[in-house]
């Protein structure tokens, strides 16, 4: 058994734990890091390009992210906060191309429209209140709104093609949104990682056992999926960030924060069109309304998608149940994952959901003509032979207690972390990797909060993120003027005047 220390191991090869690598190194390249994926490769799972939407989630055309009140207003405050989250992602990563820390933008970011689309009278009047709330912001000034068809035919043409004359349509479009390869951006960010001192990428190795130190270091011990040799890593600091397989591993730390969580896997599809004749014809991310008792991540939206340079159209997701918390994980990953502490919310979780229960088992039992047919409500004209089922990755919803001590189901993602600052874990879906930037930081600031406190980890911080330490929401001159240097920076709007 071979037995090594570092300073920071990291679990999981993914968007979240190679944004941290890299802050982290960019703080104090002197830090000795590790990394450990279970599989082959880096960003195979949740990260890679086809297992998730590669939407730069900005809440411009995401409708679940602006809920309307019982007096019919519209509640932007979660809209907000995720757009801010995604300007700073956005400025981290003009600093690390700015820094040739990343490659060209287009390698991992592409400038794809965002776009909401309803129709049906309700819809449309929702969609305006909508816009008329989000637009009279500095964050969502430059959002357009139309209720024209010829105007939307020129937003949309194959959403608009042969729909009815006389179906109330609406739309929103902000010119700037984003499609991001997450599953390219993390693999560059590794390769980075690889040409600096002090860092080592672990692939292969699965998390065995865990157990801490009396002096508060965590002991690692790893397997090899290729010869079976065990070895150790004694580490200062552990971050779990291996997207569904989070939960077991913080039940394996045995800390007393991780008690009571637990895990609801949802599984997803897509149908995928590559015929050039139609993919051509639509350049946008086109979001709906969500199905009455669907899960947030299965907001229905017909996708362009840019992967390695090539264009696809992307509908979907369906969401579908399964019992892995990974794509390529265990049919025993939930019923392993059941204690004692999370019993009773898992239950209680299970009897309030039943419509979300139903609703996945009806998303499984479709057929391929049924999965098309529910893209025809956005794509009139599309055939059963253009497109084809591909699956996409395995998101874990959170089970938790709340308030009263009752089991609540929760879309979003949480950072738990230790007492001592010594582990921290992420667990939770989207809006994911696009707020991986904001979330990293929350778990610096979390875990070494003595060396954030000084100056020379305030101005790096200042000067990867220049907006770290203010309101991207109160401040809309500080807002126009990062947008100005990302937008510019990673080819979004080159045409963009703050």
């Amino acid at each position: 058994m071979t037995t090594k220390s570092v300073d920071v191991l990291l679990v999981g090869a993914g968007a979240m734990s190679t944004t941290l690598g890299v802050l982290l190194k960019q703080l104090d390249p002197s830090l000795s890091i590790a990394m450990v994926e279970r599989l082959d490769h880096v960003a195979s799972e949740s990260t890679d390009a086809m297992n998730n939407a590669g939407t730069g989630h900005a809440a411009y055309c995401e409708l679940n992210y602006t809920s309307q009140l019982d007096d019919g207003s519209i509640n932007t405050d979660k809209a907000f906060s995720i757009n801010a989250a995604f300007e700073t992602s956005l400025q981290f990563w003009t600093y690390l191309v700015e820094q040739s820390a990343l490659p060209e933008p287009h390698h991992f970011i592409s400038n794809v429209p965002h776009q909401s689309f309803v129709w049906g009278e309700k819809n449309v009047e929702f969609l305006r209140k909508r816009y008329e709330a989000l637009s009279a912001t500095p964050q969502f000034a430059e959002m357009e709104y139309s209720e024209d068809p010829a105007v939307l035919r020129d937003w949309m043409p194959l959403v608009m093609q042969n729909r009815k004359a006389d179906e109330p349509v609406a739309a929103t479009r902000v010119r700037f949104g984003a499609d991001v390869n997450f599953g390219a951006l993390a693999r560059n960010m590794v390769e980075y990682l690889e040409q600096q001192d002090n860092f080592e990428l672990l692939l292969s190795r699965s998390v065995e056992e865990m157990a801490q130190y009396s002096d508060g270091d965590w002991k690692v011990d790893l397997k090899n999926g290729h010869n079976g040799q065990t070895e150790t890593v004694r580490t200062k600091f552990l971050f779990l960030g291996a997207g569904g397989g989070a939960l077991p591993l913080l039940q394996m730390s045995g800390i007393e924060e991780g008690s009571g969580y637990g895990g609801f896997p949802v599984s997803g599809q897509w149908l995928v069109c590559n015929k050039p004749e139609i993919v051509e014809q639509h350049m946008a991310k086109v979001y709906g309304q969500a199905p009455i008792g669907a899960p947030p991540m299965s907001v229905p939206h017909l996708d362009t998608r840019v992967i390695d340079g090539k264009r696809a159209l992307l509908f979907g997701p369906f969401a579908g149940f399964t019992t892995k918390f990974l794509k390529k994980g265990s049919v025993m990953d939930m019923p392993l994952s059941v204690r004692l502490n999370n019993l009773k919310p898992m239950m209680e979780v299970g009897a309030k959901n039943m419509d979300l229960t139903r609703y996945l088992i009806s998303e499984v039992m479709q057929s391929h003509s049924d999965r098309v047919e529910a893209l025809r409500r956005f794509y009139p004209e599309a055939k059963d032979e253009d497109w084809e089922l591909s699956y996409a990755g395995q998101r874990v919803q959170i089970i938790k207690k709340d308030a009263e001590g009752s089991g609540k189901l929760e879309f979003g993602t949480e950072v738990i972390s230790s007492a001592d600052g010594r582990l921290a874990a992420l667990l939770g879906a989207s809006p994911g990797a696009s707020t991986a930037t904001p979330t990293m930081i929350n778990v610096i600031e979390r875990c070494f909060p003595e060396q954030m406190a000084t100056p020379e980890w305030q101005a790096k911080m200042k000067e990867m993120v220049p907006s770290y330490g203010e309101s991207l929401v109160e401040d809309g001159e500080l807002l126009r003027s990062v947008r100005q240097r990302t937008l510019t920076t990673l080819k979004l709007d080159d045409n963009y005047v703050a």
